[in-house]
């Protein structure tokens, strides 16, 4: 039995001559090399390829070469920022190829094969969608508050540019991430539990609500909404969003036949997000109550 064992084993192996070096390359420079101890193990003094030591390598490998794609984006001007293509470790063709030198008896270099990752949001979509506007909403801040006014900038820019195809949900957390210190975020006044107090990120609330009352009015569908536990004076009562990374999120679905375009930026004291889309859009507005653009003293602290 035992003897049967093994040699169904050796069915699935294959003996090699390896060569002494195998150079990796990647743009014309070495990022790594390999040789007979690095991915093979004695099974019957015979060398064979080792499964789990080639995935670890090829980890390696593709986290070495991996080039993220860029949406196009448009600047505060409207002027489209073109697309930008990543690349990723072509796995399939890196195999072939590494197996193939690797069982040489020479030294050789072999160039990283790269598969092309198109990115979600291309020029010429941009261009569709930036040309109809189906909602929008304005809030106002003191700009005053340095930190406060701070976190508003960095989570408006977060989600700028944003594309919600059709069918998608687009969630506010997922969309800005995490706030932190390493990302710029500063401690400002937040509420929790009915009561003020310091927290890192403190008034984000506002882009979130501002988002959720431009969304409402281009009759988009919200999917997760929570209030503040007391009152907040950027949004008409009833009409806030809080977030909170480890806690309430704000998200929404994009129920029509075509993608959405949101565009956010804060000038002079305002948040401004304006939802755009094509012309062949099938949606329906509603109306929301407009927010005051009489700033009062005690928003300087709110959340």
């Amino acid at each position: 039995m035992r003897l049967s064992w093994i040699a169904g084993l050796l069915l699935f192996v294959q003996p090699v001559n390896i060569s002494e070096s195998l150079s990796i390359t990647h743009q014309g420079k070495t990022i790594a090399s390999v040789n007979h101890a690095d991915i093979t193990m004695p099974l019957l003094d015979v060398p064979i390829m080792d499964v789990h030591k080639y995935n670890q390598f090829v980890g390696k490998i593709d986290r070495q070469v991996y080039q993220k794609p860029i949406n196009a984006t448009m600047d505060k001007l409207g002027n489209i920022i073109p697309e930008r293509v990543g690349y990723k470790l072509y796995h399939q063709a890196f195999k072939e190829q590494f197996y193939s030198l690797l069982y040489s008896s020479r030294a050789y270099k072999l160039e990283v094969p790269l598969l092309a990752v198109h990115p979600k949001v291309d020029s010429e979509l941009l261009a569709e969608i930036r040309g109809k506007k189906i909602g929008e909403y304005r809030t106002y801040f003191n700009v005053n508050n340095k930190n406060r006014t701070n976190n508003i900038a960095l989570a408006t820019e977060a989600i700028n540019n944003h594309v919600v195809f059709p069918g998608e949900v687009f969630s506010f957390n997922q969309t800005v991430g995490k706030r932190s210190v390493n990302k710029g975020y500063m401690l400002a006044r937040v509420i929790v539990k009915g009561e003020f107090s310091e927290g890192i990120g403190g008034g984000i609330c506002q882009v979130s609500s501002t988002l959720f009352n431009a969304i409402d009015n281009a009759g988009l569908q919200t999917i997760q909404r929570y209030s503040h536990t007391r009152s907040v004076p950027y949004v008409p009562s009833g009409r806030d969003a809080t977030v909170s990374w480890y806690g309430p999120d704000f998200s929404f679905k994009n129920k029509y036949n075509q993608p959405i375009l949101i565009r956010a930026t804060t000038q002079g004291g305002m948040v401004s997000i304006m939802i755009y889309s094509s012309d062949m859009i099938n949606y329906k507005t509603r109306k929301v109550p407009a927010a005051s653009n009489q700033i009062s003293k005690e928003q300087i602290y709110r959340s």
